[in-house]
């Protein structure tokens, strides 16, 4: 059966295999489609669900929400871990049905590791006093994982692990790229980059580091929940906090679990769908500031800018590198209906000056606006404001007790070669 939808055979290698405990891998696997190595393997577990299915809905997610360039540079590995041969087959034939080019190209591999390959997983050990189901579940989830990985270890620089039920946020491989080189800029040492908050979903790896945590998975596979084993091998790598990136890439889809169909509310909080970069600026304010909460961090997508009571009159302002038009504004304070900024409107100003503070600004700001319960969104604004800015501002209109949380602000731009905005 596997034949007639063009499965293959493959051996591992020698210089592959005794990297795995006990030289275990010693039979084929079965894959589609074949891979040279890019910059970013992705690599997912599947298995067949009581309940629902989203791994085509991942893949969908994985693919458009990638250009052709980010395509080009990246392989999704996905692990038919289930062994129902009928659900396997079916699933294959789907894939191959609805992503043919992508397995042509070979931006897609799918495979399965026959079950005799697998130490038992019943009777084991119950660590944490867990069910015996879910700890056979969990325990086989570790070496599905490792499988996976070891399969993965070639195919490119960087491996990201996700599940079979996440949506993508757009063009998520450049801001991985991204991050990866500012973190490789930094000259520190690192194991694993987090790119959302949730169980083992978003977690990068150096693909020279995956030899190691495929057999370290394999090894204490029946020891701890695979998140917990990830968070162990990052220690051992010698990183001994995490390293979280907001806003998170992935967002967990899926209502269903995969163990016994349970329901499942887990969300991200802090995953954003489309992901954008502000222009590069400078940002200043005179709200006394809590802690280490700067205005910055909302601007750079950091984290967000956390200000005690706002007295009327004070403001936070980015300063743009390079002047440009101002397409479209999107302000967002408060968390869950609290510290909201109540009274602010929102200009974009010109010349740029330096106040007596020793601060940038502008010259002249122009009002695109005021926070309606705490938010502010303004789109297609070249339309009226065609020239160009050099300063977005935010400013209190009415003083507040409560604290302000600026959680988000966003801001499009286009180069314009007019030096300055048009009045109302």
């Amino acid at each position: 059966l596997i034949n007639k939808v063009a499965w293959t055979n493959r051996t591992y290698p020698v210089r592959d295999r005794k990297l795995m405990w006990l030289n275990y891998i010693k039979k084929p696997c079965t894959f589609l489609s074949g891979r040279v190595s890019g910059y970013l393997s992705i690599g997912l577990s599947s298995v067949m669900r009581k309940k629902g299915s989203y791994l085509i809905p991942t893949l969908e997610s994985l693919f458009f929400q990638s250009s052709p360039e980010e395509r080009s540079s990246m392989v999704v590995v996905v692990l038919l871990a289930d062994f129902d041969v009928s659900w396997r087959v079916t699933t294959a034939r789907e894939i191959k049905t609805l992503f043919a080019l992508e397995l042509e190209q070979g931006q897609l591999v799918v495979l399965h590791v026959s079950q005799d390959q697998y130490p038992s997983v019943t009777g084991l050990k119950r660590n944490f006093n867990d069910a015996p189901e879910r700890v056979s579940f969990r325990s086989k989830q570790n070496l599905d994982y490792s499988f996976l990985i070891h399969y993965s270890a070639s195919l490119g620089r960087y491996y990201l692990q996700l599940e079979d039920d996440v949506s993508a946020a757009k063009n998520f491989l450049s801001t991985i790229r991204r991050r990866v080189a500012e973190q490789e800029a930094k000259k520190t040492t690192w194991a694993m980059l987090e790119f959302s908050v949730l169980g083992y979903i978003g977690k990068l790896y150096k693909s020279a580091h995956l030899p190691l945590l495929a057999r370290f998975l394999f090894l204490f596979y029946q020891e701890m929940p695979c998140d917990w084993l990830m968070a162990r091998f990052r220690e051992l790598l010698t990183q001994k906090e995490p390293i979280i990136f907001k806003p998170s890439l992935f967002q967990h889809m899926g209502t269903f679990s995969s163990f016994q169909g349970t329901y499942n509310r887990l969300k991200d909080k802090d995953f954003d769908e489309v992901f954008y970069t502000n222009p590069s600026a400078e940002v200043y304010s005179d709200m006394s500031t809590y802690k280490k909460q700067y205005p910055k961090l909302a601007w750079d997508r950091e984290g967000f800018f956390w200000g005690r009571s706002p007295e009327n009159g004070t403001y936070l302002t980015a300063v743009f590198t390079d002047p440009a038009v101002v397409t479209g504004i999107f302000v967002e304070t408060g968390s869950e209906g609290k510290d909201l900024l109540k009274s602010a409107k929102v200009e974009i100003g010109r010349d740029v000056i330096t106040t007596e503070k020793g601060e940038k600004s502008c010259k002249e700001f122009q009002s695109v606006g005021t926070l309606e319960n705490g938010r502010f969104e303004k789109r297609e604004m070249d339309k009226k404001y065609i020239s160009t800015s050099s300063c977005l501002r935010i400013k209190v209109t009415a003083g507040q007790k409560d604290w302000v949380i600026i959680k988000k602000i966003r801001i499009s731009t286009k180069l314009s070669t007019i030096p300055h905005q048009s009045k109302e």
